[in-house]
């Protein structure tokens, strides 16, 4: 009798043993895959760098054109666009940010075009918004800043706003040449 419950000892613990070690393995094995899916999937899917990347300066910019191209002080070479401002009224602000670009006409600020869904990526002083349709670059030219747009794609056409070859910030604005509307008052 002693030999069959040391028998049955013996076999209860092997049985027991072999049994909790199957079960740690498997417990185990899911819980280490799981953790390391969600840090790679942490890591790999930064939403919002994208749209913190666009420069705040890019918030307010204002359309200006080349009024003299043979001066050498940015801030007279290029200005105040006199018939997109006070004759036509056409020209178009821009505002880049909270990942839309916003349009608006620089005489009707409730006349606006709001385009949203696009992609942002900056290239030393160039930056890069794709849309489905189009793809829109401001190129830093100049530290005053002066930024040259670039449309490619299918064409942008807006009603009573039309796009500027160049743009500035809203508070460098007051630092170039500017022409006086006159009578026009725009």
């Amino acid at each position: 009798m002693k030999k069959t419950l040391i028998s049955f000892a013996i076999a209860i613990a092997l049985l027991s043993s072999c049994t909790t070690t199957a079960k740690k393995e498997t417990v185990e094995t899911p819980f280490k895959t799981s953790s390391v899916v969600s840090i790679t999937k942490e890591k790999v899917t930064p939403v919002d760098s994208e749209t913190a990347a666009v420069p705040k300066a890019l918030a307010a910019l204002v359309p200006i054109a080349v009024l003299d191209s043979k001066s050498s002080d940015v801030y007279e070479k290029y200005g105040i666009e006199f018939s997109g401002n006070c004759y036509a009224c056409d020209l178009a602000n821009l505002s880049i940010a909270d990942n839309k670009m916003v349009w608006t006409n620089v005489c009707d600020e409730k006349d606006t075009y709001v385009m949203d869904g696009f992609t942002f990526d900056a290239e030393s002083n160039k930056y890069i918004f794709t849309t489905s349709d189009r793809i829109f670059t401001l190129t830093q030219i100049d530290q005053a800043p002066v930024y040259k747009l670039n449309i490619s794609g299918k064409k942008f056409d807006l009603r009573n706003k039309r796009t500027s070859n160049y743009y500035t910030t809203k508070e460098a604005l007051p630092l170039f040449k500017e022409n006086d509307c006159g009578e026009f008052e725009g």
